[in-house]
């Protein structure tokens, strides 16, 4: 073994020296971020961009400079959600993200594509390598709450978040179903290996209230979420009905407008104890 020159990005050896903090990368120095929040699942379509958006909005509405980093390169939808189809502007050495109706700081790389219909057809070291210069090339102003919305899974871009960014903590998103359980513990277990805290889980499409009667009604099966937060020693959990007028307003570009009660104790935490 050489001599320790303690720089670990030139070294292949795996020392005590060597910790996930070696890998972090400087953010732009014209930028300031206090606090970084990832949003994951371990699978698609639970509506994990639905609880980011949510999030930061209501983060927002608290009178927190909030930021969104649309970490999900090849399936972005936070732009939509907010009504945002303008380019970011962008120079030599840096670039300048989007800023919605109520001051909320995007980046995402629908907004940097010519058309935002266009594909992204990138391998994964590339999709990773667009993730990181979202962090260390943008100009991110007075950020106090940073919620990075994760593509499905624990491959490279959620490892790259978590190794490339000081993640100061994660919200698991779920739906009702079986199978979640299963996809909970994979990300948990993954939230343990990078020792980072898991903050929170939040279940998507958990119940449809009936608007006549009031009625809850599970038409996805049965609330699971105290059982597996309870399961995972998680304290801090929410819930999201089916709601055809918040997704409405998600379509619509007015994710802003939606009303953040359902996402309150999560949000209640992160701001109180983060």
């Amino acid at each position: 073994m050489s001599e320790c020159n303690h720089d670990c990005s030139s070294c292949s050896e795996n020392c005590s020296e060597r910790s996930s903090e070696s890998f972090l990368k400087a953010l732009n120095p014209q930028s300031s971020v206090k606090k970084v929040i990832a949003v994951v699942s371990g699978k698609g379509g639970v509506g994990k961009s639905l609880v980011t958006s949510l999030m930061a909005s209501e983060m927002q509405r608290r009178g927190h400079n909030c930021a969104i980093l649309d970490a999900d390169i090849t399936g972005p939808s936070i732009p939509k959600s907010f009504g945002i189809h303008q380019h970011a502007t962008a120079t030599d050495e840096y670039i300048i993200p989007v800023r919605t109706h109520t001051g909320l700081q995007i980046m995402s790389i629908n907004l940097i594509l010519e058309d935002e219909t266009s594909p992204v057809v990138w391998r994964g070291p590339v999709i990773a390598g667009a993730v990181t210069q979202f962090w260390t090339d943008v100009i991110w102003q007075d950020v106090d709450y940073m919620f990075v919305d994760m593509p499905p899974g624990t491959g490279d871009v959620p490892l790259t978040v978590f190794q490339s960014l000081p993640v100061d903590g994660i919200v698991i998103v779920t739906s009702p179903q079986d199978l979640v359980s299963m996809i909970v513990t994979k990300a948990v277990n993954m939230a343990d290996m990078m020792n980072i805290p898991v903050l929170g889980i939040v279940e998507n499409m958990s119940y449809f209230k009936c608007p006549d009667c009031g009625k809850e009604h599970f038409i996805f099966g049965e609330s699971k979420v105290e059982k597996i937060a309870a399961e995972h020693g998680i304290k801090h959990i929410a819930r999201l009905p089916i709601d055809p007028v918040i997704a409405t307003m998600v379509d619509a570009g007015e994710v802003e407008s939606v009303s953040g009660e359902h996402i309150a104790p999560i949000v209640d935490y992160i701001e109180k104890e983060i």
